[in-house]
């Protein structure tokens, strides 16, 4: 077989020849003769040549130039031919590189913030934060291991790692001291462990520590230097918790600050304030790792210093100008204002002009003419006025202005007017033997002459009647009339520019 080509279609091929020929259609086409219903035999073994077919070589058609096997050499595996409309085998892919290693994955970092949350007479409670960096697989869990305190022996209270940040562990005896540590696993590794650095005493919390700070003690609490500060703080918590204090992160000086501790409050104390003792005090209750924490803020103040370079601006009129800078020292609290004084040359006596100026500048008025003033200004805190004041350097002296009065020209008026009523005469009817009154009023400047007739007859110097005149206001009494004193009655009213005059009717009845 080895070199040798395929025969002619018409002669018969040889022996080895028609049995690889016949071979290789029948692995290609085994799917289509499996649905034959004749019986095949099962494929022998790679090493052992095919089974030889069934009918005489004569029957089997010789193959054509298209389905002939290509011919190998002698060693070589022979490749089947995939016939006609079946699929191609896929491609063998290319098989890894032993010797290419994979980069190896870091272990998360070390779970934060580890902390107990609460111990019982058995048993305690940590709590954690998980770590920053946790690594491309993920986080698996946390794995917590304790050890007695005095050993080495740390041992795992949990068999496989959970997720929750927060653990009890069990089973514990009372009065135990227990080292505990936390460890984050990850299928790159573990982490570096988060421990303790005090070990946990166990025995029962019956109360949690609570401190309730006052509530005047919750603001800044605010003394003068040399006063004492004496402040007690209550707190609770069963048993007796421990109390410390400290400022800035910092023990307290004991040789300025005392602190006693009872088991229900704390008592800070400073016999003489000074103002370095302002500042922020922080107060721990604490019972095997529960704690409550508070905050006390002390400002020791003085009186300010006075105020710098007070200046006389001006002086114009009845006015001075002022203006000054503040203080160096404020005494260790906000200035709240300036109080500005004037004094007068001849009473020599301080007077307060502004009180709580906010600004450093001012302007005071209504000084008195011939007066000589000299100023001074103080600055104010929360502790009150300075000690001293800033006086100006100079003094202002009000000088007298030359005026002339002027009296105002009013342009004089024509006020000459003809007589003229405003209200005229009314018809009246009286009763004999009651006296009755007319009215009329008029106005006219100058001011007119009144006269009175009866039925166009001047009334003179009668007892029975009375003629007045008031602002204006005319009347005439007649007293007690009797029928003959009816009629028409007449007020005429006469000046150097004209008259006037009003009639009316009056009739006097009998007795009823």
């Amino acid at each position: 077989m080895t070199g040798k080509t395929a025969p002619p279609a018409k002669k018969p091929a040889p022996a080895a020849a028609k049995k690889k020929a016949v071979s290789a259609p029948k692995e290609e086409a085994a799917p289509k003769e499996e649905a034959a219903p004749k019986e095949e035999t099962a494929p022998a073994p790679a090493t052992e040549g095919p089974p030889a077919p069934e009918h005489p070589l004569e029957q089997l058609p010789a193959p054509t130039d298209e389905s002939a096997p290509i011919p190998v050499e002698a060693g070589a595996e022979a490749t089947p031919v995939p016939a006609e409309g079946s699929p191609a085998p896929p491609a063998e892919a290319p098989a890894p590189d032993p010797n290419l290693e994979k980069p190896k994955e870091e272990p998360p970092s070390c779970p934060l913030s580890l902390a107990v949350e609460e111990v019982s007479e058995n048993s305690f409670t940590l709590t954690w934060k998980a770590p920053e960096q946790m690594g491309r697989a993920g986080l698996d869990g946390y794995v917590v291991e304790i050890c007695k305190n005095g050993s080495s022996d740390w041992k795992a209270v949990n068999q496989e790692p959970f997720l929750s940040t927060r653990y009890t562990i069990p089973n514990l005896s009372s009065g135990e001291k227990i080292h505990v540590r936390v460890m984050a696993v990850s299928a790159s590794g573990t982490s570096v462990p988060a421990t303790l650095e005090q070990p946990v005493l166990i025995r029962e919390i019956l109360q949690l520590p609570k401190i309730r700070m006052p509530r005047h003690l919750r603001e800044t609490y605010i003394r003068r230097v040399g006063d004492a500060v004496n402040i007690m703080i209550p707190f609770q918590g069963k048993p007796q918790p421990e109390v410390s204090w400290t400022k800035g992160g910092q023990p307290l000086d004991t040789n300025r600050i005392n602190i006693r501790n009872t088991a229900r409050d704390t008592i800070f104390y400073i016999r003489q304030a000074q103002r370095s003792d302002s500042g922020k005090y922080e107060l721990t209750v604490q019972i095997n790792g529960a704690e409550d924490k508070a905050t006390l803020d002390i400002q020791v103040v003085e009186p300010p210093g006075p105020p710098q370079n007070l200046k006389l601006v001006d002086v114009w009129g009845f006015n001075v100008a002022l203006e000054w800078t503040p203080p160096v020292d404020n005494g260790n609290s906000e200035i709240k204002g300036y109080r500005v004084q004037k004094s007068d040359k001849k009473s020599g006596k301080w007077f307060t002009v502004l009180e709580r100026c906010t600004r450093t500048s001012c302007t005071i008025s209504d000084l008195i003419i011939g007066n000589t003033y000299s100023f001074r200004v103080f600055s104010e805190n929360i502790c009150g006025l300075s000690d001293s004041a800033a006086v100006a350097s100079g003094v202002a002296y009000i000088e007298k202005t030359k005026t002339t009065y002027q009296p105002e020209k009013i342009p004089q008026r024509d006020m000459m007017e003809p007589p003229k009523f405003t209200q005229p005469l009314t018809d009246r009817t009286t009763t004999r033997g009651y006296s009755t009154h007319l009215f009329c009023s008029v106005r006219g400047f100058p001011q007119p002459k009144i006269i009175w007739l009866k039925n166009q007859m001047e009334i003179r110097e009668d007892p029975k009647y009375i003629a007045l005149i008031d602002q204006g206001v005319c009347s005439l009494e007649i007293r007690k009339p009797g029928p003959f004193d009816g009629g028409v009655y007449t007020c005429k009213a006469v000046n150097p520019l004209g008259e006037a005059s009003v009639d009316c009717r009056l009739d006097v009845k009998g007795e009823i």
